[in-house]
């Protein structure tokens, strides 16, 4: 059913790069940023990958507040890395890249940053193992994602997202999502509601 998700991902980001945060997407996640860097300047790391960066939002202000750390990012829309590129500069790595085949090293980084990403993912299994290989052990995901909080109105708006133009695959509530952490090794820190249309995670590999 979503043999072209990523095709159709790659095309609908490509499209809305260079005005993304003017755009629905832009504006959707907007509100999940500031708990997501919450987040990520809890916690001790020096090298993080930003995986789906996009135009470069999180990375920017995580560069901000750490300037001594090392950056990465990586996104499936080439012309969201272009963004990135352009507004981050030399000084941060920025890949074409595939959440189910990230192009890293095993075992490269103290926090990977995924937000509004994973319902993109149509392995999300094999998605989450590659988390695990580029984290180093008691490294953390940060994991932000759109949800629907009732089961019934999620299952009718994840069987009409075939029919959808900007890639999106599944949508996840919490004991779905848990579930395929745990099965790939992750533990669960915390789980926070960022509003009624999308929460963040933050989960451990051990």
């Amino acid at each position: 059913m979503h043999a072209n998700t990523k095709t159709t991902t790659i095309a609908y980001f490509d499209r809305t790069a260079a005005v993304y945060n003017a755009s629905h997407d832009g504006k959707f996640v907007r509100p999940m940023y500031r708990t997501v860097l919450e987040e990520a300047l809890s916690l001790p790391w020096r090298d993080v990958l930003d995986i789906g960066c996009g135009n470069g939002n999180l990375l920017a202000a995580l560069l901000e507040a750490r300037p001594e750390a090392h950056y990465h990012g990586v996104d499936l829309s080439p012309n969201m890395a272009a963004e990135a590129r352009r507004r981050l500069g030399d000084g941060v790595s920025i890949q074409v890249g595939d959440a189910e085949h990230l192009p890293c090293a095993s075992a490269s980084f103290d926090l990977l940053i995924c937000n509004a990403v994973f319902h993109h993912c149509t392995a999300p299994e094999t998605a989450l193992a590659e988390m695990g290989r580029v984290l180093r052990p008691g490294g953390t995901l940060v994991l932000g994602d759109p949800t629907v909080p009732l089961l019934p109105l999620r299952a009718l708006m994840n069987w009409g997202l075939s029919w959808g133009n900007s890639g999106d695959a599944h949508l996840y509530g919490k004991r779905e999502l848990i579930s395929l952490l745990e099965r790939q090794g992750f533990v669960l820190r915390r789980w926070r509601r960022v509003n009624i249309k999308s929460f963040v995670l933050r989960a451990e590999k051990p």
